[in-house]
């Protein structure tokens, strides 16, 4: 039995642990730690409850726009409020812009320079991979740069700036737009969607997003292998990623954008509705203390306990009915029945290969989706409603990251913030164990690992699969 520590992780955002024992070079156990606390939930107690909208962003700096969503649609709900049609779409807009950006630069700058590396020196197709993609020198770099930059110009229209954006509340938007800037929207739109043609998928998006099965994947990658999709496709087949990474096989989404994708809980080809009242966080092996150890995020506590018998990482346990789920846009492709992804689910489960695949597929199916929420934008009617916020209430937000399901539950009394709890999509997918042992999502991904010789990539390429932001875990 051998046991090694990997850590920190490079291209990470924030700082991660793993550790893991082989046997006969296949991983037999691996514990995720989450090594760093940071503490918004008590720094949020006493503020009043508008501030949530100015703290919680600053949890991250690349997803910060999903924590401003949750906050704001946590406040309201405590107000009974319901934001209006405009600001609705602009709050649409915005989140997409930073979903869609983060995942162009999981695929190009996190996930991909894996494959550059002298590892694979060998392979047939490395001297391209490596010239397209080697962290910070590959082709691919400067170019993909360039297209987020013009992208997120999105939010800053619509935002005022990113990260950490202000314009976003609960009743919509303060931002009001006119004539000239909603063309410019459209414009950006397009230009991006050129983007994503001419050098991600080498093909129109409608044609991408109407791949229904694995033979018309296949049959697609022999046509187009010249694009990045392709490369990647490639790679899935060359190195057989669909067989490495495998987890739970049970999926949550919050349902994202006005539920343009769904709410719910897929298990085994089965879409169950989500009970939001049957989660809970476990502290049993978090650097934490309690009245509970398991507990609805509307009693949970966050005191930090780091002397703690048995705990090895920061990140609490959340569990749905007690079972570990994965959430992300895996998850969103799967509530929503797109076709492609959920055979390949059916036939080899979540993995490396399907997670990175779930990404791309919203890529193209969000941007003419985006095109649709500009046009429909009302010059002239309100963007933004108001309501008094009562002295005492109970309020939820629950979105839908880049990275998965975001949650944020709040109660105010006497006009302040008395409590505030939060679980992170990344807080789901990479939980340490809870008091029953069950593993996480990424720890049991890790399991069954092959890691002999340089096989440690492969742990590597299993932990960017899932686009950890451990900012956002330990909040």
């Amino acid at each position: 039995m051998t046991r090694r520590v990997l850590g920190p992780f490079n291209r990470v955002e924030g700082d991660l642990e793993v550790q893991f024992e082989s046997q006969d070079g296949v991983i037999t156990q691996a514990w995720v730690n989450s090594s760093l606390f940071r503490g918004f939930e008590r720094i949020l107690v006493g503020k009043v409850p508008s501030d949530a909208l100015v703290y919680t962003p600053r949890i991250c700096g690349i997803c910060s726009v999903a924590q401003s969503v949750a906050a704001a649609q946590a406040l309201a709900s405590t107000q009974g409020l319901i934001p209006t049609p405009n600001g609705q779409l602009v709050t649409n807009l915005i989140l997409a812009c930073e979903n869609l950006a983060d995942h162009l630069t999981h695929f190009y700058l996190f996930f991909m320079p894996d494959f550059a590396r002298e590892v694979y020196q060998n392979q047939p197709w490395f001297p391209e991979i490596a010239q397209r993609f080697k962290a910070q020198v590959g082709s691919a770099h400067g170019e993909v740069l360039k297209a987020r930059a013009e992208w997120l110009h999105i939010t800053g229209i619509l935002a005022g700036k990113w990260p950490h954006s202000l314009s976003i509340q609960a009743g919509g938007s303060t931002r009001a737009l006119e004539a000239q800037e909603k063309l410019q929207l459209l414009l950006l739109i397009r230009q991006f969607r050129a983007f994503l043609e001419r050098v991600v998928f080498g093909n129109q998006l409608e044609t991408v997003t109407q791949l229904a099965t694995a033979e018309e994947l296949k049959a697609w990658q022999m046509a187009a292998s010249t694009s990045d999709f392709g490369r990647f496709l490639q790679l899935v087949a060359s190195l057989n990623l669909s067989q490495l990474g495998q987890a739970t096989n049970r999926f949550l989404s919050y349902g994202a954008y006005g539920q343009h994708f769904p709410q719910g809980v897929w298990e085994q080809g089965q879409i169950h509705a989500l009970e939001v009242a049957q989660i809970t966080e476990d502290i049993s092996h978090s650097w934490m203390q309690a009245a509970q150890r398991v507990a609805h995020p509307t009693q949970g506590e966050t005191q930090p306990h780091w002397e703690k018998q048995g705990a090895y990482s920061w990140c609490k346990a959340p569990r749905l009915k007690g079972q570990v789920v994965e959430t992300g846009a895996i998850a969103r492709q799967l509530l929503d029945q797109q076709p492609l992804v959920t055979q390949l689910v059916q036939d080899t489960g979540g993995n490396v290969a399907t997670r990175v695949l779930a990404r791309l597929l919203e890529l193209a199916r969000l941007v003419p989706v985006m095109e649709q929420w500009c046009q429909a934008l009302k010059i002239g009617e309100p963007f933004c409603a108001h309501a008094p916020m009562p002295d005492e209430a109970h309020g939820v937000g629950l979105v839908e990251a880049a990275r998965g399901s975001l949650g944020h539950w709040l109660t105010v009394r006497a006009g302040k913030i008395a409590h505030y709890q939060i679980i992170a999509p990344t807080t789901w997918n990479f939980s340490p164990r809870d008091e029953l042992g069950q593993a996480g999502a990424l720890e049991q991904a890790l399991v069954g690992t092959p890691v002999e010789d340089e096989g440690v990539i492969n742990v590597q390429h299993i932990v960017r699969s899932f686009d950890p932001c451990m900012v956002c875990t330990v909040h």
